[in-house]
């Protein structure tokens, strides 16, 4: 039967705010190694779509301003919108032979360049791959590693006229889940700030945080680049020492939840990325495997974040086929 990573559960009652309360979980089924089952994952919350946002509608009023040329070279799966514009500004695309600059926009039969080779660039709304996979503590979410430390990317499969570009990061010692898409744009609406994504994590730390302490990391803590909260924490349970913690969180910061955790004189011993917006990491999938979402599945994501899908969805795909 196959997994669906998406679902859209009933929203659990959480503390320590007075208008949200905790279920108390049954602390004879606990292990120290493993979190203790609660209720569903919060449910999670559209992203905002700040203003202007570019939707295709844009396009189709105007359609002979073109299309921005960061926009469809990350959709071709060359990297997020963001690399392309340095990629922009550094001299290294060209559009008719002439080198290009931000805000230049593009029409198909238009010749573009990449370091000086030809870009095959679709104009037509195509649906994106999706890839989850669950990554291991001891894996780096780089291509390139001067240290030659295993990388996620390489258990990838290989992508034509394209790449994997993953979504968010995960720090070498922190599991859980990672999505790859070949879409830059999804992947741009995905992970920056202003689109207030939410992220969820088990956190399992050596002590026990108080009410009060719990309070003040939903109500804001200082750390070194400025304030940080969680949109909401619950206590899961634990024995002997060890207790874990349930965290949303709507940013990516570097080591955010592991240094919010050290403010209160904590350490985390472990921490598992269990959602990603409204992307779960289903139990199937294990350490070290992966799971590309069925075209439906992509669709729902498209929507979710106001992107466009294509018309006419693609049949049959290798993932559409029953598992």
């Amino acid at each position: 039967m196959a997994v669906s990573p998406i679902r859209r559960p009933s929203k659990p009652s959480t503390s320590p705010k007075p208008a949200r309360q905790t279920q108390e979980p049954d602390a004879s089924k606990n292990r120290p190694d493993r979190p203790a089952r609660t209720a569903r994952p919060a449910a999670p919350v559209r992203p905002k779509v700040p203003e202007p946002v570019e939707l295709v509608d844009e396009e189709e009023v105007a359609p002979a301003e073109g299309h921005k040329l960061q926009k469809m070279l990350a959709a071709a799966g060359l990297g997020s919108r963001r690399e392309m514009e340095t990629w922009i500004t550094a001299g290294r695309v060209s559009v008719n032979g002439v080198n290009a600059t931000l805000g230049d926009r593009i029409m198909p039969g238009d010749r573009v360049l990449v370091d000086k080779r030809p870009v095959k660039l679709n104009f037509e709304v195509e649906l994106p791959r999706i890839l989850i996979y669950h990554k291991q503590e001891g894996e780096i979410v780089s291509r390139d590693d001067p240290k030659a430390r295993k990388t996620v990317f390489d258990a990838l499969p290989r992508v034509r006229n394209g790449k994997w570009i993953a979504i968010g990061r995960l720090d070498f010692n922190t599991e859980g889940l990672l999505i790859f898409t070949t879409s830059g744009e999804l992947a741009n609406r995905l992970m920056h700030p202003s689109f207030e994504v939410e992220r969820e994590y088990t956190v399992r730390i050596m002590g026990e945080l108080s009410q009060e302490q719990m309070k003040q990391m939903t109500a804001g803590i200082e750390l070194e680049d400025g304030m940080a909260y969680f949109e909401r924490i619950a206590e899961m349970g634990g024995e002997s020492s060890n207790r874990w913690y349930q965290v949303i969180i709507k940013e990516g910061r570097n080591r955010e939840v592991r240094r919010m955790f050290e403010k209160m004189g904590m350490m985390v011993s472990r921490l598992i990325r269990v959602r990603f917006g409204m992307v779960n990491l289903p139990p199937r999938v294990k350490r070290g495997q992966m799971l590309e979402l069925e075209t439906a599945q992509v669709a729902s994501i498209l929507n979710w974040v106001a992107l466009p899908v294509p018309e006419f969805l693609p049949q049959n795909r290798p993932q559409d086929k029953k598992r």
